[in-house]
Parts: C-alpha cells; structure tokens; sequence
C-alpha cells in the first residue's frame, strides 16, 4: 500500500513536533537507517568506478568477436 500526500515542510515539522517523545526517537532512528543505506550505494559506485575496465587491445578483441558473429548470423 503506498499513500502519497502533498504537505509543505512547515506543516511536516509542526506534526513530527506534535509526536511523543518515543515516536520522535523511533523517526529519528528510521531517518538515519535510511542515510546509511546511501552510504552502502556510494560504496558499491565507488566499487564499479575503481573497478577493471578493458584496455584498448580487449575492447578491439570484442568488436571483431561481433562482426564475426553478425557475419556468421546474416550467412
């Protein structure tokens, strides 16, 4: 189930303000789950920007392997 509403900034302060005290740790506590998960993504995208790539002698390897098999394919 998913609920969509369109509320200002000034309004979502004023009613996180009006919750309990142990509401306000449990959001507070849900909030920084959620800036730890953006973390683990830009470890993982720093992990694919660090990692191998192909050189020029690979890549040219590739584009041969494929006119090969597109020339294979069309006989």
């Amino acid at each position: 189930m998913e609920l969509k509403i369109d509320i200002g900034f000034d309004q979502l302060l004023y009613a996180v303000k009006q919750l309990p005290a142990s509401q306000r740790a449990i959001l507070k506590k849900e909030l920084n789950q959620k800036t730890e998960v953006k973390d683990r993504h830009s470890e993982f995208r720093a992990l694919l920007l660090n990692g191998p790539v192909f050189n020029e002698d690979q890549i040219e390897l590739i584009a041969e392997a494929r006119k090969s098999i597109n020339k294979w394919r069309d006989e």
